[in-house]
């Protein structure tokens, strides 16, 4: 498998070459044709002025003396300053005079090209790189013109003048212009790969330090956790900030679960224990038979509680794959149709306890969107828990009311206060208060966690206060 580092990195490198060279061909190109422009500008000029220059002569002296000392020391002058070579010919390309400036050439009998004369006479100039012929050992940047006067109407060519720059000042020059650009592009090059071998580590080293920290995960070390990049303010902080609070959401579900199964372990032993003692009892003879039928009963009470436990486990099973699955009915209902259905099916239950009940509810209908099997459950599971943990002989104070687009339902009652420290706890699974150990003998903790889940699925809310013995539990319903 390639490390992301080194896919990273030979990205980065390939994107620096490609541009380098790019860049490289770019520069020499454009260096060789700025030096070669520069010399043929350089040139031109020069030939203009030798040009001009003996055409003046013609016309003064009307034949040309390239032995005159004025004429010849003008052209060697020249020839000096620009450090060039130049010629001057007749119209048939016989070479008249040549000079380097320090130094004249005796081309006596040789001719000028004919393509390079043709081009002159015909064309009016010649530029390019050229030997003339084999005159020049090596080929020359070259610029000729032809010298003209004009005769009555007519343009009569007198002759050519020629201008040539060694070509190896050029060469010389773009050489040490393209070594000069080739160390710097090395030297750049090699900052640009030192500061992405160090930009990619510094990239990827949190990446592996996360999936190292995942496969600990896998085995079960779910207090590992990725630090150092809180500061970055990046992508990198962002993801490391994610993976943390992943970490913690995974090590309290793990401890959820071994919390969950501590408690299913002990609400599951305690009557499988009585029942299993008793029955043994009853088997043995260590129970004697006039007290058989009431230790049955408490067998049955035990029996009836094992059974509440696995239903409300099953319950609480399917809320937890609706809530995975994000999928929760939603439809109209009347709300406080469903709530009067509740207080009947509890009626029973709290007049035996010799409870009364103070119900405020709207006129009429109230329709409310949710699940109305799943409010219902949420009403009993309140309204039952509200009946258990009354004090005889009080009253159920139960309220419905309408609140910024929001049924807001108040349910009441008066017996113990729970303690500051045990309402935030109340919602979770197997939870039970002290002060209700030794009363809530039915109970097994999860059924105010099923009212939580199913309106949290509902994207509802529920709050719970307790002072001065009055209890209440609050929870609201979006308005249809």
């Amino acid at each position: 498998m390639r490390s992301l580092y080194r896919r990273q990195l030979a990205m980065m490198v390939s994107i620096m070459l490609v541009s380098f060279t790019l860049l490289a061909g770019a520069f020499m190109l454009l260096s060789y044709r700025y030096i070669i422009g520069e010399t043929r500008e350089s040139v031109e000029r020069n030939a203009g002025y030798v040009s001009s220059f003996t055409a003046t002569y013609y016309r003064r002296y009307l034949s040309l003396d390239v032995q005159d000392e004025f004429y010849s020391s003008y052209v060697a002058s020249i020839a000096m300053i620009s450090n060039s070579h130049i010629i001057v010919a007749d119209p048939e390309g016989k070479i008249l005079y040549a000079t380097a400036g320090g130094h004249f050439y005796n081309y006596e009998d040789t001719v000028i090209p004919d393509y390079v004369r043709t081009q002159v006479i015909d064309g009016g100039s010649f530029n390019g790189m050229t030997n003339l012929g084999g005159i020049y050992p090596e080929r020359r940047y070259l610029s000729a013109l032809p010298v003209t006067n004009q005769v009555g109407r007519v343009t009569v060519v007198q002759g050519m003048v020629l201008v040539a720059a060694d070509a190896s000042n050029l060469s010389e020059m773009w050489a040490s212009t393209a070594t000069i650009f080739f160390f710097s592009a090395v030297v750049v090059f090699l900052i640009s790969v030192i500061a992405s071998t160090l930009t990619s580590a510094y990239q990827t080293r949190p990446l592996i330090e996360m999936a190292e920290a995942a496969r600990k995960f896998g085995q079960g070390e779910f207090d590992i956790r990725v630090t150092g990049y809180e500061d970055r303010g990046d992508e990198v902080s962002a993801l490391a900030e994610a993976f943390n609070s992943m970490a913690n959401s995974l090590e309290q579900v793990e401890t959820q679960r071994s919390e969950f199964i501590a408690n299913v372990s002990h609400e599951l032993k305690t009557p499988m224990t009585t029942i299993a003692g008793f029955a043994e009892g009853i088997l043995d003879g260590t129970i004697p038979p006039e007290r058989e039928k009431e230790y049955l009963q408490i067998v049955v009470s035990e029996t009836r509680r094992l059974s509440r436990l696995v239903r409300r486990m099953l319950d609480l099973s399917r809320l937890n794959a609706l809530t995975q699955s994000t999928v929760t009915a939603q439809e109209t209902f009347d709300l406080t149709e469903v709530m009067s259905q509740v207080l009947i099916s509890l009626e029973t239950k709290i007049t035996d306890r010799q409870l009364d009940v103070d119900v405020k509810m709207p006129e009429g209908k109230l329709m409310v969107w949710g699940d109305p099997d799943s409010i219902t459950q949420v009403c009993y599971n309140l309204l039952d828990n509200a009946a258990k943990f009354a004090a005889p002989g009080t009253a159920i104070s139960i309220q419905i009311a309408k609140k910024d687009g929001k049924a807001l339902v108040s349910i009441r009652n008066l017996g113990a206060t729970i303690p500051p420290d045990e309402l935030p706890l109340l919602f979770e699974r197997f939870h039970k208060a002290d002060y209700s150990r030794s009363i809530d003998r039915e109970g097994v903790g999860l059924g105010l966690y099923i009212v939580k889940t199913i309106l949290g699925n509902l994207k509802e809310n529920i709050t719970v206060t307790s002072e001065d013995g009055v209890t209440q539990f609050q929870f609201t319903l979006t308005l249809a």
